[in-house]
């Protein structure tokens, strides 16, 4: 078990130094802070709005890094040969293939934590459809500037990882950021109330991030980062319309029924459009969804160590 949290440790660690980690997680902050002053232009839709756009965000840019951490972290290390150093060690292939695939989980959990702290502070900038909270809007974008700005002090004067630093700092500042800036006066006679029927919505959305995940550490095993990201890509459009062409024809024992089950159906996480009629999202249904996650990841990671089985940790094919 040691070894197991010394790799997982290290590949969380090493998806957050990842460049591209930071640019995908500030890029993804960065659009989420600015929706509100867009939905000026949607006529009492602002909220609306700006919940769709934020969690669109938060799933393509999560499946995006998803793709572009196993890639760095899993197929990388295989054909640089490190992980041919590390399982030199006494660590068995399974348990480096699934510790590997935990802490790209982590990684992508911290992801869509800041992405939806982010989405509730954008709500309450959106609180007005003629008025945006300026203050909170102000303070939104501080934090982004101040995490970017902590990670360059801490490269520069501690020679720590910029990346690594930055995204920790988003981490931290967007939580605490989230309880403090619902209770700033907004001007109103009564203040807006804490969108908690947004919660059981943005859970889900962790839940198709982490599947996405373990999805890609699977293709990792075997193909590069650029492969990597055509097939989830086309695994995530399939999964989106799964229920479109495969849904009504599935049952009993076919081609179909068999696609069906094996393409992950992402409309059971989005729940954009229950926000949009007002319905609530009962916590059940979210713990349904954990389980349907937790089942998917623990297929995809059996995958995982049969195809790292048969490979060779230098990059060649067994």
């Amino acid at each position: 078990m040691r070894s197991f949290f010394h790799v997982a440790r290290n590949t969380f660690r090493e998806s957050l130094r990842e460049p591209v980690f930071y640019i995908l997680l500030t890029l993804a902050l960065a659009l989420i802070g600015i929706f509100p002053s867009l939905a000026l232009y949607v006529f009492r839709e602002q909220i609306k709005m700006v919940v769709d756009s934020a969690m669109s965000t938060t799933l393509v840019l999560g499946l995006v890094a998803a793709a572009l951490c196993a890639g760095n972290t899993v197929s990388g290390e295989i054909s640089r040969g490190t992980a041919s150093l590390l399982l030199s060690k006494p660590i068995p292939k399974n348990l480096f293939v699934i510790a590997k695939m935990a802490g790209i989980l982590a990684a992508l959990t911290l992801f869509v934590l800041a992405c939806s702290c982010a989405t509730l502070i954008s709500l309450r900038v959106a609180k007005d459809q003629f008025d945006l909270d300026n203050l909170t809007f102000g303070i939104y974008y501080a934090a982004l500037l101040t995490a970017s700005l902590w990670g360059a002090a801490r490269n520069y004067f501690a020679a720590k990882n910029f990346s690594e630093s930055a995204c920790l700092a988003s981490v931290i500042l967007f939580p605490t950021l989230t309880p403090l800036v619902q209770i700033i006066p907004s001007g109103d006679a009564i203040p807006p109330e804490f969108p908690y029927e947004v919660l059981p919505a943005l859970a889900l959305l962790l839940f198709a991030v982490w599947i996405m995940g373990a999805v890609t550490v699977a293709i990792s095993t075997r193909l590069e980062m650029v492969p990597n990201l055509f097939i989830s890509a086309a695994i995530f459009f399939a999964g989106l319309v799964s229920d479109y062409f495969l849904g009504a024809s599935a049952g009993g024992f076919s081609i179909q029924t068999a696609l069906y089950a094996l393409i992950p159906n992402w409309q059971f996480f989005w729940m954009a459009d229950a926000l949009a009629g007002k319905r609530a999202i009962p916590w059940s249904y979210v713990g349904w969804c954990a389980v349907y996650a937790a089942s998917y990841i623990a297929v995809c990671a059996v995958v995982a160590v049969n195809l790292f089985a048969g490979r060779e940790a230098a990059g060649g094919n067994a």
